[in-house]
């Protein structure tokens, strides 16, 4: 068994791997984005749960308004932007399966 907690000075943080997923915490400060239009993983999925706050996903340049309990599945090779649109952090726990990073 491995255990971490979720709390991290950084805005990414990697918390917990395997050698099939890995688990990483990301906070985006208001107007802060991560990604951009070549943004892609090869070959893992991204599952990114929305702890706290508002935000923008564009996937494939489709947009969805994220908020608190979201849950994102961006698949291999799709491109991404996350961005924070609200006032306060936005907090997501993402999956990579299989590890990225």
């Amino acid at each position: 068994m491995k255990r971490t907690t979720t709390k991290t000075a950084d805005w990414f943080d990697v918390l917990l791997e395997t050698e099939r997923a890995q688990a990483a915490s990301m906070v985006l400060s208001p107007g802060q984005s991560t990604g951009g239009p070549d943004n892609r993983h090869e070959g893992s999925e991204q599952w990114l749960f929305v702890a706290s706050g508002e935000g923008e996903a564009i996937v494939e340049g489709e947009t969805v308004h994220l908020s608190a309990g979201d849950l994102v599945c961006i698949e291999e090779r799709e491109t991404h932007e996350i961005t924070n649109t609200g006032d306060e952090p936005l907090e997501t726990l993402n999956l990579y399966v299989p590890p990225e990073y």
